[in-house]
């Protein structure tokens, strides 16, 4: 048997505390108000993303494995033992007995077939966990506490794959709900927590799941969660959020701006933050339409930012990017030369491909102005700096700030001419998930050496080897203008003062099981 041979990550960069230190032994009880800064769209965690959905799908779903956010390390969970064989194309996992969902039906052999094989079906919609499992070829239950997943092709990701929230069971009566029940709150997990409620733009409700008995091998504790209930409240003010939890009306802030930091830290209110590991907060150009086509204007986009002038304007726990995947994540590798600033030339790929300046700055050509429409949602402090750094070499970006639903629908249709968001894994195969032109093509390009790169990446299990794959791979993608990294996102968050063992996963998600607390 043998754990991730290719997972070796040398710090997780806990920023700041992780948890709370605990001042008496940890109390049960208690309902804890938590704030999130957006409505979670959908709570499945199979098909969502965004760190507001993944705080509450965690609660309610387990995994066959997770992740030492210390060290990379990949360790038990509701699996208890794990073989990779056939240079890692066949997985053999050996179940935990006696777990349930929360419905009574069995965590068995078969439940795990079936939720893999209904993430494959799933396609697009599981965005992530359906790239994790692609190319099965079939999975295999010999005994009702054996689960045998084989692949067409080496597949060195998967072991890591199978800690996160995307590929968290669910029972069999969730997967025959259809996919916008599942995301509207009709989940069935075998986690600590099971769902009550969930209105949107308002709140999620979850309770102790009081016969849990099941907690992986990095939980603080045995049993049942101490907490009786968690409350998720929507307040999109971060102003809101911070003065509500100053005064106690909520326990947990999951989202501190860093204008925010500085008032939380004097009231002497714990800070939580954990470096994202994945992708960083990029700009990805959409290469069929004309602007995101031109390789000059991307490499442009490339050399024309000023990263170390955004430090002066981000959180003290967040970083300007030094490569496309963030220094948390496993194999990185500083890329801060392919990223240094470079304004003249800049001006000289825009000039060469016959974008001259117009009479307000903004280059022109053939009538048409250099004007790129950026739509976002996400409550970030340095697009404006970044807009200014722009026009200085003649690209007008213009900003939009809009809701992540309506963001999402035109990604999903293509309509967007620059994408804008990170996507936390603590593994390199983000790469491939996001980028390779057979899969979710984020830039819709054409293929291309770097889909080689990253096929084969993907491949190997031999550490040395896939460093310099997913080294060449990042090379490729920032060469050409496919990404524009701004910002490596740590998750900043601040409790109060009672709340103890509440701690980021090695997703940077929280994890309320061992949280308490102090009456």
């Amino acid at each position: 048997m043998q754990c991730s041979k290719f997972l070796n990550l040398a710090a997780a960069l806990l920023l700041c505390g992780a948890a709370t230190v605990q001042a008496a032994e940890p109390q049960a009880g208690g309902v804890l108000k938590v704030a999130l800064d957006g409505d979670p769209q959908c709570l499945d965690p199979q098909q969502a993303g965004n760190n507001t959905a993944l705080n509450i799908g965690r609660q309610i779903t387990d995994s066959l494995t997770d992740q030492d956010p210390r060290t990379g390390a990949i360790v038990p969970w509701l699996a208890t033992r794990w073989a990779v064989e056939d240079d890692s194309r066949r997985f053999t996992f050996v179940l935990r007995e006696g777990v349930s969902f929360a419905d009574g039906t069995p965590v068995d052999a078969d439940a795990v077939k079936a939720n893999f094989e209904a993430i494959v079906k799933m396609g697009a919609r599981s965005s992530l966990a359906s790239t994790y499992l692609a190319g099965l070829e079939n999975v295999q239950t010999p005994d009702a506490h054996t689960v045998v997943v084989r692949f067409k092709q080496a597949n060195a990701q998967f072991l890591q794959a199978t800690s996160t929230m995307s590929m968290g069971l669910l029972s069999k009566a969730t997967l025959a709900k259809s996919y916008d029940e599942r995301c509207q709150g009709q989940l069935i997990g075998s986690g600590p927590f099971v769902l009550q409620s969930f209105v949107h733009n308002q709140s999620a409700k979850l309770a102790r799941r009081n016969d849990y008995g099941w907690a992986s091998s990095l939980a603080g504790h045995s049993g049942r969660a101490y907490l009786d209930a968690i409350e998720f409240r929507v307040i999109a003010e971060s102003g809101v959020r911070t003065g509500s939890l100053i005064s106690r009306q909520i326990d947990v802030n999951t989202s501190v701006l860093p204008q925010d930091e500085k008032v939380l830290q004097a009231q002497g209110l714990p800070i939580l933050a954990r470096s994202n590991p994945g992708l960083v907060y990029s700009f990805y150009p959409q290469e069929s339409l004309p602007i995101g086509g031109d390789i000059a204007v991307r490499r442009a986009l490339v050399k024309g930012i000023n990263r170390p002038e955004l430090q002066t304007i981000l959180s003290q726990y967040q970083r300007a990017a030094t490569s496309l995947l963030a220094q948390t994540t496993p194999l990185y590798i500083d890329h801060s030369a392919d990223l240094a600033y470079d304004p003249e030339g800049a001006a000289k790929l825009l000039d060469d491909a016959g974008w001259k300046p117009g009479a307000d700055g903004i280059r022109v050509k053939d009538g048409k102005r250099l004007a790129i429409a950026l739509e976002y949602w996400q409550s970030v402090t340095y697009l404006e700096l970044v807009q200014q750094q722009l026009r200085a070499i003649g690209i007008d970006l213009q900003l939009k700030k809009s809701v992540i639903g309506q963001v999402n629908a035109k990604r999903d249709s293509g309509q967007l001419a620059l994408q804008f968001y990170n996507l936390t894994r603590a593994d390199p195969d983000i790469l491939r998930t996001v980028f390779l032109a057979s899969g979710r093509n984020v830039n819709f390009r054409q293929p291309a050496e770097v889909d080689d790169v990253l096929a084969r990446s993907a491949g190997t299990l031999d550490t040395d080897t896939r460093r310099k794959l997913v080294d060449r791979a990042v090379t490729l993608l920032l060469r050409d203008g496919h990404a524009i990294p701004l910002v490596e996102l740590a998750t900043v968050g601040a409790t109060g003062k009672n709340v103890h063992g509440l701690h980021y996963e090695a997703s940077s998600r929280l994890q309320f099981f061992d949280t308490w607390i102090e009456k």
